[in-house]
């Protein structure tokens, strides 16, 4: 895998253009752009001043010919994960994490106006230990389907997806980390929305989101990784949701816990 950190300006300035605050706005567009870091080969070779406009079929995870680029579930060769975290000095950062190496230089060629500095990208491959002690951060989507009773046909509803209660959240939490091999040791969190829009001139739709921070314990390191780290937590993967982070306690940190 890889990790990317792409430092977007915001403006500090609202009596001047500020490309890269509106573009953070509407979190559909950071995800269309982050996929153009992935370019099939076809596509590369055939415009490689990226020139045409943008065709979600060009862009692809790896080789693998499937136009639904952002159905493709996470695994350790095909498709990314993404979080906005906000920084000082009128600056947010996206962090990326990717099965395969982005070209953000091709993804980039038409608006750099938008970044305040050069892409990073590393290779990423963590190892865990049972039982190991790990700060996190997490901004999730937690939902819980409702209305999923039998109809007059005697067939199951889908239902429909709503936030789940504050008062809810860190047993959300703790469940989810007990399917992808980990436990919640202490947390902290708030919440909000996201908002993002696929059409001009239709209205656009709002998603919850909830910061996370804290302290976890991983379970079972096979499981964490494949599951929490590599798939990431919960729904909306494609709108900046699900990306685990983890690193090593601070001193202060260990001796709190």
């Amino acid at each position: 895998m890889y990790l990317s950190k792409l430092i977007v300006d915001l403006g500090d300035n609202p009596d001047r253009p500020r490309p890269g605050r509106l573009w953070l706005r509407n979190i559909y567009h950071v995800h269309q752009r982050l996929c153009m870091a992935f370019p099939s080969a076809a596509r590369k070779a055939d415009d490689p001043d990226f020139l045409k406009p943008y065709e979600p079929k060009d862009f692809l995870p790896g080789e693998v010919q499937q136009p639904q680029h952002v159905h493709n579930k996470r695994q350790t060769d095909s498709g990314f994960l993404f979080r906005i975290d906000p920084l000082d000095g009128g600056r947010a950062m996206i962090l990326v994490q990717s099965a395969i190496q982005p070209d953000w230089e091709y993804s980039f060629h038409n608006a750099k106006h938008f970044l305040a500095a050069p892409c990073q990208a590393k290779p990423f491959d963590p190892t865990f230990a049972n039982g190991q002690n790990l700060g996190f951060r997490l901004v999730a989507n937690p939902t819980r389907k409702i209305d999923t009773k039998s109809g007059p046909d005697g067939k199951n509803r889908n239902g429909r997806r709503v936030p789940v209660q504050a008062d809810k959240l860190a047993e959300w939490l703790q469940r989810h980390g007990m399917k992808a091999g980990f436990s919640v040791e202490k947390h902290s969190c708030h919440h909000g929305y996201v908002y993002f829009n696929k059409q001009k001139g239709k209205d656009g739709n709002r998603l919850f989101s909830v910061h996370f921070d804290g302290i976890l314990k991983v379970v079972d390191s096979a499981v964490f990784l494949q599951l929490a780290i590599t798939r990431g937590i919960g729904s909306a993967k494609a709108l900046g949701f699900g990306l685990l982070s983890v690193m090593p306690l601070s001193p202060a940190q260990s001796e709190e816990k």
